[in-house]
């Protein structure tokens, strides 16, 4: 399985990091993701820092689900998992059959994103700047995937590169996963 080689921050300036990115790569893609986090009824994906998610990624175009399975972290700085994904042709179907093996749903919310592709020392990035309405706050995800775990360091340091060059720092950054963002601003 392929490491998602990932590091997140806060945007403290949106309106000048999406001026980067479309000047540097051209209009982003506008989608809405809507997430459903799945776990086993004890708690113990979640709780072991793996994840298990459904995504019906909405674009002006058109409409795709994916399912996707991210392993614990393998390093802790920079929160990346290893990560297989599929898409899956029917959304309803995807739903039944995860809760049909005994998964319930923890926790569903929307990402507003814009999504840039692009390559950077012979890898391919993904950059996207991402809302999610019940956080006041901007992100950017940056992305490429790590063959190895002793890839892990060359690719992280080719994404970090490119978020210095869109003027994100280090105190910018943040391990923080959305799953307990959003569960921690909605009511108990």
């Amino acid at each position: 399985m392929a490491i998602e080689a990932e590091l997140k921050a806060v945007v403290r300036d949106p309106e000048g990091v999406l001026k980067q990115l479309e000047d540097q790569h051209g209009a982003g893609r506008a989608e809405v993701y809507r997430d459903t986090y799945y776990d086993a009824p004890d708690g113990s994906l979640m709780s072991g820092d793996r994840e298990l998610r459904i995504r019906t990624v909405h674009s002006p175009d058109d409409t795709r689900t994916v399912l996707t399975y991210k392993g614990a972290r393998v390093d802790e700085a920079s929160g990346s998992k290893p990560e297989a994904e599929t898409r899956v042709d029917d959304a309803a179907a995807a739903h039944a059959i995860v809760r049909g093996l005994g998964f319930v749903p923890r926790i569903a919310f929307e990402k507003h994103c814009r999504n840039y592709s692009f390559e950077r020392d012979g890898r391919q990035l993904l950059a996207t700047l991402v809302r999610v309405p019940e956080l006041h706050a901007t992100f950017i995800e940056v992305e490429t995937a790590a063959a190895t775990q002793s890839d892990l360091g060359p690719a992280l340091a080719v994404v970090r590169a490119a978020l210095t060059e869109l003027g994100i720092r280090e105190d910018d950054l943040t391990t923080e996963l959305y799953t307990d963002a959003v569960a921690a601003v909605r009511p108990t």
